[in-house]
């Protein structure tokens, strides 16, 4: 903290509100996960935290890159990426889209009526594609029976649809599954591999496309309130190990790719802005921060809707929303907490409160604050146009000490 806490100190020193990458703590997440899955290979999910200096740092720990877009595509490829690294899956993808990254990236078609786009673009070309299938699957991520989705193909209809209709320039060679963000239950996981499993079995039995890769998609999630009890990497590992190595096992030539959502980069970031007023409404302290709700949403989001909701604990709605108290506040002030006060931002909006009557040291204009668990889907699902603010910048603590705009 002394190395982070050096550089928050550093780069506010020049004024306005700032984005921080800690790369040391995304190592050691990207450890984590590895140490956990040995048998897996883990691709990146740009959609988190698109910073260039972040997609870098975490492709140079052997990591490929989940994209959801054409931008993220080109993104991932600019980081070093070949195609075989680059998994292009998102619903919606128009003709060109596949046209653009068909050599670029391994694309996943999410629909039937995507299969026969990309089966048109590769036979416009004379190529046969490798391509894979998103699936919702008949089973959702607790187990119980699937869903409706708009998301993948139902897996019963992929079958009818593969049976039915000849693929001439396009060989499915891999499957994909995502349903759930955000899981801090190992036992749950560990379920959800195990039924992923059997889905890879069935769908080789059903289509006779021998599989090159699996991809289990997220899950892991990482704890944001104080009340959250993180998830037991150990406890993972010891259920999965097994299985997982009993897969590898008996398909030696799938790749098994896990998606490290959130975890790779969530814990690793923080938002910093600092006090422009102070005053004192009817009793209520308020101190006026820089950018909040246009510098950083997610915090200002989950206040509105717990304020909202007649549910004291709403369900999250990832990845807006994940739970009340999902940021912790820091001043790197020596005293401890004198005084209760309401942090609001500098919009013309009543809707623009970062965290109300909280306890926290004495501060004056021109004294820092800074939100933790800004790693992701934190700048990139921030309005920063609203009121025409100067945007936030972002900047990137590599493992050295250095920091890289």
């Amino acid at each position: 903290m002394n190395r982070l806490a050096s550089a928050v100190r550093s780069l506010a020193q020049a004024g306005g509100s700032f984005y921080l990458y800690d790369e040391s703590s995304i190592f050691r997440h990207i450890d984590l996960l590895k140490e956990t899955f040995p048998q897996a290979q883990f691709l990146y999910s740009i959609k988190c935290n698109p910073n260039p200096h972040v997609i870098q740092s975490v492709c140079s720990r052997g990591l490929g890159a989940d994209t959801a877009s054409f931008g993220e595509v080109l993104a991932a490829e600019k980081a070093g990426l070949s195609p075989d690294q680059i998994y292009y899956s998102a619903p919606g993808k128009t003709s060109e889209d596949i046209r653009r990254a068909m050599s670029r990236s391994t694309l996943i078609a999410d629909s039937t009526g995507e299969l026969l786009r990309i089966q048109a673009a590769a036979g416009e070309s004379g190529q046969i594609l490798h391509a894979g299938v998103r699936i919702n699957p008949d089973f959702s991520f607790g187990g119980g029976p699937g869903s409706s989705s708009k998301f993948g193909i139902d897996e019963s209809q992929l079958y009818e649809f593969l049976a039915e209709t000849p693929l001439k320039n396009v060989v499915i060679g891999g499957i994909h599954v995502h349903l759930k963000s955000q899981e801090l239950r190992s036992e749950v996981l560990a379920e959800y591999y195990r039924n992923m499993f059997h889905l890879a079995e069935t769908f080789e039995e059903k289509t006779g496309f021998p599989l090159k890769f699996l991809n289990l998609g997220s899950g892991m999630g990482i704890p944001y309130s104080p009340d959250d009890r993180p998830l037991d990497l150990e406890a993972l590992k010891e259920t999965t190990a097994e299985l997982f190595a009993g897969f590898h096992t008996s398909h030696p030539d799938t790749a098994i790719l896990i998606e490290t959502g959130r975890f790779a980069v969530g814990k690793s970031g923080y938002y910093v802005t600092r006090v422009l007023d102070r005053k004192i409404s009817r009793g209520k302290t308020y101190l006026i921060l820089e950018n909040t709700l246009n510098g950083f949403l997610r915090p200002v989001l989950a206040r509105l809707i717990c304020r909202y909701s007649p549910d004291p604990s709403p369900e999250g709605c990832e990845p807006l929303f994940t739970c009340r108290d999902e940021c912790g506040i820091m001043t790197f002030k020596e005293e401890p907490p004198s005084e209760q006060v309401t942090l609001a931002g500098n919009l013309c909006t009543a809707a623009d409160v970062i965290a109300e009557d909280i306890l926290l040291p004495h501060l004056e204009p021109g004294d820092i604050v800074a939100v933790t668990n800004a790693g992701s889907y934190a700048a990139a699902l921030t309005p920063f146009q609203f009121s025409s603010q100067e945007k936030p910048a972002e900047f990137f603590l590599t493992e050295e000490g250095k920091i890289l705009s």
